[in-house]
Parts: C-alpha cells; sequence; structure tokens
C-alpha cells in the first residue's frame, strides 16, 4: 500500500509541475522588471532581493523535478540549468541569475506552448469524446451514460450531438459531418438502415440510432485509445536525444571546469553552464514529433507514437494486401453453384447469419445479398473466426465459410471451383460447408479502386521504392487484377504464414511496410518493421498488430502521410544539428571569456526559439507535396 500511495503522491506532483510550466515564468519577468525599476530609482539592494527571490523560486521547482527525474532513473539537462542559476546566487550575481531563470522558465512555457499547439489534433480527438446519450426506452427519453448503452439500444441523436456508439439509422435521415475522423470536408447523408461509425457528428436534423456495439467496443472508443497510447510512446529518436543529452551534460561540465581550472575565474564556467541552459537536443525532437502525429491525426492517420513515426519516414518497400486496399472492398455475390441435397436460399441463409459475427468484405457482402433477398438471418453461436475463414453454430447446424485450404484441413473435398467461375479470372470464391458436408461455391467479384494506380504512383513518388502485392486469392485472380499497375512482385494463394515469411524475406531488400485490414494480415502487420491497418471498422487483430490505422477505408492519405513523417524527421534532426552547433560555439566563446553569463543566457534564449520555431514547421503544409481532395477519402 506504501509503495503504491507513493507512486500516486510522485504521479501527482509530476503533473502539478507540468502544469505549472507553462506559467513558471511570470515570477522572474516581474521580479526582473521590479529590480530594474529599483535599480533605476537608486536602490540596488532591494533590486538584489527582486532578481534574487524569483530565481530560488524557480531553482526550487526545477531541483523537484531534477529529483522525481532521479528517482525514475533519468539525468537530464536540467542540472545544468540548477547548476548555473545556483551558480548566480552563490557568486553574487542576481541580475543574471533572474535572467537566467526567465530565460529557462520561458523556455519551459515555449515549449509547452508548442506541444500543446501540435497535439490540438490528438487532443481534439480525445475530448470529443461523448459521455451521455438520449436513450429512447418504454416512449421516454432519458440521458444516460454512455457506458449504459447495449446493442439494441434506441437513441435520440440531436443537432451538434456527436454519436456514442456505432450503430444504424433507423428513423429519419443521418448527414454526419466526418472531418475529424476522415478529413472528409463535406457532410455525408445516410439514409435508414445505414450503418453510422461513433465520433462523426451530426450536422442535419435529429434522428434516431440503434446502438450495434457497446461504447467501449465502438470505432471511435478503439481510435481514443490509439490516440492515448501514442501519446504514452517515447520515440527511438526522443531516446537518442536522452543518451546524447548526458554526453552533452558531460561535456559542458568538462569545459566548464577547464574554463575555471585554467582562468580561476568562476563566472567563466557560470557562463558555460548558461549557455547550455536549456538544450536544443531535448527540445525540438520531441516538438517535431508530436508535431507529426498531431498532422498524421489531422488527415486521418492515427500513428502509434513517435517510434512508428520515425519508422514510416523510412520505409522503402510496401507489402499490400488486395482485399479492401487495392479493391474496393465492396464484394459482390455474382453467382452461387449449390451443390446437391442443398438449395440457394438454405445455404445462403446459414452462411449469411454465420457471417454476421465476421467484419470481412466478402462477409458483409454476403450478409448484404441474403438480406436484400429478404432470407431471415439469426444470431450465430460458438463462433471461431480462423485466418482462412469463420465457422460456427447456426440454428443448431455446424456451419463453416472459408477458402480451400480451410476445408482441406477439415477433410471436407469440394470440386475443383475453377471451371465453376466461368471465364472470368478475377472473380474469387468463398466455399460453404454444413455439418461436415459440401455446400455450395459462392463467387464473388470485388473490383480494383479506380484510383489504384494514381496511389501507387503517389506512393512511390513520396519514396516507396518496391511494392509488393500479398494475397491469399490464386494467382490468375491476382495477376489479373494488378495488370497495368506498377507492381514489382506478385505472391498468391498465401496463408498468415506465408505473407509473414514474404514480410521477412522482403526486409533484406530495406525497410518494409505491411498494409492489410484483415485477421489475416495480422501476423504480417506485426513482423513488418511498420503495420498499416486500413480502416478502423476493419478487423481488431489488425488494428491491434498495426502501428497505424488509417481512420478511412482507402490509402488516399498514406503517402501524405509519408511525406509528413520524413518532414517532422528531417526537421527534427536539422533542428538538434544546428542548434547543438550553435550551443556549442556559445560555450567556447563563453570558456574564453568572450561571453558573460547574461549574455550567455540571451544567446541561449535565442537558440531554443529558433530550434523550437523551426520544429513547429512540420504543422506547416509546405514540403508536403499537394494534399488529396477529401473526394478521394469514402467514409468507413
Amino acid at each position: 500500500m506504501a509503495v503504491g500511495s507513493t507512486a500516486t503522491r510522485w504521479r501527482g506532483l509530476t503533473a502539478l509541475l507540468l502544469g505549472l510550466r507553462g506559467w513558471l515564468a511570470i515570477l522572474p519577468l516581474i521580479g526582473l522588471c521590479v529590480g530594474l525599476s529599483a535599480q533605476a530609482q537608486g536602490q540596488p539592494g532591494f533590486a538584489a532581493w527582486a532578481w534574487t527571490l524569483p530565481t530560488v523560486t524557480v531553482l526550487a521547482v526545477l531541483s523537484i523535478r531534477i529529483a522525481i527525474s532521479l528517482a525514475h532513473g533519468d539525468i537530464g539537462l536540467d542540472l545544468v540549468a540548477a547548476l548555473s542559476m545556483g551558480g548566480t546566487v552563490a557568486l553574487s550575481q542576481p541580475l543574471a541569475g533572474v535572467v537566467i531563470a526567465l530565460m529557462y522558465a520561458g523556455g519551459q512555457s515555449l515549449e509547452a506552448y508548442a506541444a500543446g499547439r501540435a497535439g490540438r489534433a490528438m487532443t481534439a480527438l480525445v475530448g470529443r469524446q461523448p459521455r451521455t446519450a438520449l436513450r429512447e426506452a418504454g416512449g421516454v427519453v432519458s440521458d444516460v451514460p454512455v457506458e449504459l448503452l447495449v446493442p439494441g439500444d434506441r437513441i435520440l441523436v440531436r443537432v451538434g450531438d456527436v454519436l456514442p456508439v456505432d450503430g444504424c439509422v433507423c428513423a429519419g435521415r443521418a448527414v454526419l459531418d466526418q472531418a475529424s475522423l476522415t478529413g472528409e470536408a463535406q457532410p455525408v447523408t445516410f439514409e435508414l438502415g445505414a450503418a453510422v461509425v461513433s465520433g462523426t457528428l451530426n450536422v442535419g436534423a435529429p434522428f434516431t440510432l440503434v446502438a450495434e456495439r457497446r461504447a467501449a467496443e465502438s470505432t471511435y472508443a478503439g481510435i481514443v485509445r490509439l490516440v492515448e497510447a501514442a501519446r504514452a510512446q517515447k520515440a527511438p529518436m526522443v531516446r537518442m536525444a536522452d543518451r546524447y543529452s548526458l554526453v552533452f551534460l558531460a561535456l559542458t561540465l568538462l569545459l566548464a571546469g577547464i574554463a575555471w581550472a585554467a582562468t580561476a575565474d568562476p563566472l567563466r564556467a557560470l557562463a558555460v553552464l548558461v549557455v547550455a541552459t536549456p538544450c536544443p537536443l531535448i527540445l525540438a525532437v520531441p516538438v517535431a514529433l508530436v508535431s507529426g502525429l498531431s498532422r498524421a491525426a489531422g488527415i486521418g492517420v492515427i500513428v502509434k507514437g513517435g517510434g512508428a513515426l520515425e519508422a514510416l519516414a523510412k520505409v522503402q518497400i510496401l507489402v499490400i494486401d488486395k482485399t479492401g486496399t487495392l479493391t474496393l472492398g465492396r464484394a459482390r455475390l455474382k453467382s452461387a453453384f449449390v451443390l446437391p441435397s442443398f438449395t440457394e436460399a438454405d445455404v445462403l441463409r446459414l452462411a449469411a447469419s454465420l457471417d454476421q459475427a465476421s467484419g470481412h468484405p466478402t462477409a458483409r457482402a454476403l450478409v448484404e445479398d441474403a438480406r436484400g433477398r429478404g432470407l431471415a438471418l439469426v444470431p450465430p453461436t460458438a463462433v471461431t473466426e480462423l485466418p482462412e475463414g469463420i465457422r460456427g453454430l447456426v440454428a443448431g447446424r455446424q456451419v463453416e465459410v472459408g477458402g480451400l485450404r480451410m476445408m482441406h484441413a477439415r477433410g471436407i473435398a469440394f470440386p475443383p471451383p475453377d471451371g465453376i467461375r466461368g471465364d472470368n479470372a478475377a472473380a474469387a470464391t468463398v466455399l460453404v460447408a454444413v455439418d461436415g458436408m459440401p455446400a455450395a461455391i459462392l463467387v464473388f467479384e470485388d473490383p480494383l479502386r479506380p484510383d489504384a494506380a494514381r496511389l501507387l504512383a503517389e506512393l512511390r513518388a513520396s519514396g516507396i521504392a518496391r511494392v509488393v502485392l500479398a494475397t491469399g486469392d490464386r494467382r490468375a485472380v491476382a495477376d489479373t487484377l494488378v495488370a497495368g499497375l506498377t507492381i514489382d512482385a506478385v505472391a498468391a494463394d498465401l496463408d498468415p504464414a506465408d505473407k509473414t515469411a514474404i514480410v521477412a524475406r522482403e526486409r533484406a531488400n530495406g525497410r518494409v511496410m505491411m498494409v492489410g485490414d484483415g485477421i489475416n494480415d495480422a501476423p504480417a502487420l506485426a513482423a513488418a518493421d511498420l503495420g498499416v491497418a486500413l480502416g478502423a471498422r476493419g478487423a481488431a487483430a489488425a488494428a491491434e498488430a498495426a502501428d497505424i490505422v488509417l481512420l478511412v477505408d482507402s490509402l488516399a492519405p498514406l503517402p501524405r502521410a509519408i511525406r509528413i513523417a520524413r518532414r517532422a524527421r528531417a526537421i527534427a534532426l536539422q533542428s538538434v544539428l544546428a542548434g547543438l552547433g550553435l550551443s556549442v560555439a556559445g560555450m567556447v566563446a563563453a570558456a574564453l571569456g568572450y561571453l558573460s553569463p547574461l549574455q550567455g543566457a540571451l544567446l541561449q534564449e535565442a537558440i531554443d526559439v529558433a530550434v523550437i520555431l523551426n520544429a513547429m514547421r512540420v504543422l506547416g503544409g509546405s514540403g508536403e507535396g499537394a494534399a488529396e481532395g477529401p473526394a478521394s477519402l469514402r467514409p468507413i
């Protein structure tokens, strides 16, 4: 209990200090002005006290922060700031001390502002999460916490309300603003029965929504979890900056010690410490990366932390799944070959009832087709979704829907499906078995996205050197689909283990990004240097395994996200190298006696402001190329 209480107190104290960071500069600013006024009026003693008290106050806050960092095993450059302020007090340099305190606290305030502005898009995503909803029950509308909503609840959505859960429109017509999720500039209209996702904003007339998921399981709750995870992660570049900050700390102390020993003048050592307070190494990198994360979130791309953003900036090879990525993911049932002792209506009813539990595009197409035929679907039970398909109980019958590999593993023999497709080589087949017997071969069409060629060209322009298609479909389907596209290699007839092997093989050629949206893509997404899941409503396993989740059912934002990542990383490195170079030059000048402690403080503050402002350039759009128009983004 004592350990937990201590940890809680440390966290509370840390949060308090972070909250003070944006306001800490006010005290030394007031002290500086009061002291200068007293000095002008011939009261040097009062001026010294006016300058010293704010310095000691800032030093006390800084010392607590250092103690917290040391308790967590972190040794940072805040120690240099503490030594420089302590040195001014010890050496009776009150004016220099208050200027250093102001410069340090001002740098902290500027960093807090920059980080807040950089994370605005991510903060907005989290902040829009609704807390309550209007539930209709027994003719009465009551305001209830969203945690109490269950599938089947009817929810009244007023104008200006954010949808609390995923569901479908059951009364009225929904006109929704999806800009915060997808980047879609224009409101989208959803008619009666259409599926809508949580987190979107009602900008039309009130309508009634039937909940399909609990709030914690809905699309927007998943997005919020992704954003929070992204905030918590520490990027490799930030960890690198932490390591190099120790080197910089040692260099600073060594140079200050040499200056003091060589001249016997402690002010020389103090000037060196002042120039190193604070350091561009620990300011520029976090601001640039958070700016990149926020800018990516603003175009519908959730990047799970700065590490994933750095990886996105370095990818060279794209391994891409077919269904829902290069294709529209809106498969259409073209024909059904029903085997003896079964009827088409029975097979479709059983298979579609089972597929209600799957999020695969082909499963959704089958469910829509069955409902369009007026077939009565029932809830499945004992459902198991596998990478190769799905099986479960429907009205007491064992139903299995999947590919040929799954059926062979189950010992269920089907006739060769090739002759059933006719002359349409691009058609894909899904096999249905009932009670262990082959029941039907379903033929689906999933057309190529009309912008596939353009998007592949944009991906190459953004730095992707090699594109590999990895699909579980037959070779003929894959080859027909990609004819005319700039695909470097095609791997077909793959199971999840094969896709993972493809990723491992391609990693020998460079950093690999894998894009997919199904449960069968999850192992490959996890194996790649960078996994990208397409669509927040895709398979949960895919989104969990991926490093990046696209909030739109399209690859359209990905090229721009790559450009944002490359720009963020380049600007971070640029800020660090330029800032460190200027800081080291200033430290040498101070050691040689060309800079006083006061002049060093002013110089270092100018450097800090410059590197932070440079890092914030990531929030600007220049250097990224033309933004994709909202018409290219199709809502999930």
